[in-house]
């Protein structure tokens, strides 16, 4: 049966892989890995970790766009301490800004914009460049 995730894919307008290099690999930190050779420039792709695990980036259509999804894939961090060390990246990534920078981050040390309760575990989240919602938690 189900025994994990192998990848999640991720779509950004067309054009923008470098964003997404910078973004995914700079900023969080994930490493780059090949694509097929004949989709080079329409594919990025990232390790998580040495977790097995991957993000994938492909181009998205405009009405991919149109409208701030709640959709989201969860990344799990391994402590506090490197919780609060990507939400520092990432909102100081923000607060620099650039076209590859987060559209939205909640700010360290301030209440993150999930719904709120005992259920949920310590996390943030953010938008990336291409207004995908990203969530991370321990």
């Amino acid at each position: 049966m189900i025994t994990g995730l192998h990848h999640i894919n991720l779509v950004v307008p067309p054009s923008t892989l470098p964003l997404a290099h910078a973004f995914y690999g700079t900023t969080l930190c994930l490493t780059p890995r090949a694509v097929p050779h004949l989709q080079r420039n329409t594919l990025a792709w990232f390790d998580i970790g040495d977790s097995g695990q991957q993000v994938h980036i492909a181009f998205g259509k405009p009405e991919d766009f149109s409208h701030t999804s709640s959709r989201h894939p969860c990344f799990k961090v391994g402590s506090m301490e490197d919780l609060q060390r990507l939400q520092g990246r990432i909102w100081e990534h923000f607060e620099r800004g650039g076209e590859d920078a987060p559209r939205a981050a909640d700010r360290p040390g301030e209440k993150n914009s999930g719904a709120e309760g005992v259920e949920y575990p310590t996390r943030f989240f953010a938008r990336d460049y291409a207004g995908n919602r990203l969530e991370f938690t321990l």
